[in-house]
């Protein structure tokens, strides 16, 4: 409250410096006198409402500065969080994927045991389920191998992610500061 009406005191102080009265002789009656006072007090205040209409235009101007740089950013934003879904999705499939491979693994290596038991118990088939351990190893790493290349795509993706979230959460606060600072300049104008 205070600042308005320092801001109004300076605004007039600037209207007053910008009009002058010529006085005329010492002889005017009172109402002439009256007269001349009260039309500097109109043109004052004429001059007051010109600058706060210059001052609420330059305001204006900002706030749809500022409306603009909203609308890209959103228009960014919208962008960037289609990407992030489509990243998800493909992080959603290399996640089953991996999942189906473990499954894949776990059978692998049950029937490895199951073999193993075997060839304790029939020495004359040992060379025979050998060379099928020998296979069943080899598509073991082979597996192993694809697991480890999907692991390193699936790390990759994550970082990828965190990296464009890390980049949203920036944008979304940047997006609040502008919202914030719209909502100062429609208060002030308000407030005008």
């Amino acid at each position: 409250m205070k600042k308005k009406e320092a801001d109004a005191a300076l605004l007039r102080k600037k209207a007053e410096d910008q009009l002058t009265i010529n006085p005329k002789e010492k002889g005017e009656n009172q109402s002439e006198i009256d007269a001349l006072k009260l039309n500097h007090e109109l043109k004052v205040y004429q001059i007051e409402l010109q600058m706060q209409n210059d001052e609420l235009a330059n305001q204006n101007v900002e706030k749809d500065k500022r409306a603009a740089e909203l609308v890209i950013a959103n228009t960014e934003l919208l962008f960037q969080n289609n990407e992030k879904d489509k990243r998800a999705e493909e992080l959603v499939i290399a996640n089953a994927e991996l999942l189906f491979q473990n499954e894949e693994k776990e059978k692998r290596a049950a029937e490895l045991v199951i073999a193993n038991k075997e060839l304790l118990f029939q020495n004359e088939e040992k060379e025979k389920r050998a060379a099928e351990l020998v296979i069943a190893n080899k598509e073991l790493l082979y597996q192993n191998e694809e697991k480890e290349k999907r692991a390193a795509e699936l790390l990759k993706k994550t970082t990828e992610l965190e990296q464009l979230n890390s980049f949203f959460t920036n944008r979304e606060i940047k997006m609040m500061k502008l919202q914030d600072e719209i909502n100062d300049l429609l208060k002030m104008k308000d407030v005008v």
